[in-house]
């Protein structure tokens, strides 16, 4: 249920933006995103899983926050972005 060494790895080297890059927005986005998709799967299967819906949400607010936070500092990264991860905005 959780992101693989490898997964993650391989996230921050396609959406960092410079080497050696690890917190910038696109990749904590592309983490969250990964992590969020993999949840909604297992809540799919578990539905009375409460607890992990709460982590859900709660990795839904940040990764909200994190988006407003790259459209108010430069909307060119935030578009590239969303189209890169399939996100509906």
């Amino acid at each position: 249920m959780t992101l693989t060494a490898e997964a993650k790895n391989e996230l921050i080297r396609d959406y960092s933006r410079c080497e050696g890059d690890t917190g910038s927005v696109e990749v904590q986005v592309a983490i969250l995103t990964a992590r969020i998709n993999e949840l909604t799967e297992h809540l799919k299967i578990h539905k009375k899983d409460h607890a992990s819906r709460r982590g859900l949400l709660k990795m839904v607010g940040k990764r909200s926050s994190l988006l407003k936070y790259l459209t108010g500092t430069d909307r060119v990264r935030y578009q590239d972005l969303i189209a890169r991860l399939g996100l509906r905005k």
